[in-house]
């Protein structure tokens, strides 16, 4: 495999090469297929994926708020590990607050933003 995504960084010593660009998903819970089909593509692609590990609206699970507040920290954590964003979306390209939330962080912190949704056929679309 081609890791086409490769980039230079400190660790690279250390596992023989350069370390593989690091990519978080954001997104809606909702878009439980939409979240695998973009990771599944990312990581072909050569990326490590970061993406939410509890998926409360598409499972119908009810979280109360301190643990969805742990969990948005938590994501916040893993965009601030990445080195870029890609927001996750089906062909209605819904996102709510959170996501809103998160795509702002990203941007504050400099990381490089890009979209997919459900209706895009191979690239994501770039925007900062």
């Amino acid at each position: 495999m081609s890791y086409t995504a490769a980039c230079d960084h400190d660790y690279a010593p250390r596992f023989g090469g350069p370390r593989p660009k690091i990519v978080v998903l954001c997104g809606s819970t909702r878009f439980r297929a939409q979240f695998e089909l973009a990771n599944r593509n990312m990581t072909l692609a050569g990326y490590v994926v970061l993406a939410p590990g509890v998926f409360g609206h598409a499972d119908g699970v009810s979280l109360d708020d301190s643990v969805k507040a742990a969990l948005d920290a938590l994501h916040l954590r893993k965009i601030d590990l990445a080195d870029m964003v890609l927001v996750v979306s089906d062909a209605s390209l819904y996102y709510g607050d959170s996501t809103r939330s998160e795509i702002a962080y990203a941007k504050k912190t400099g990381k490089r933003v890009s979209y997919w949704s459900s209706n895009s056929t191979s690239e994501v679309s770039d925007a900062r």
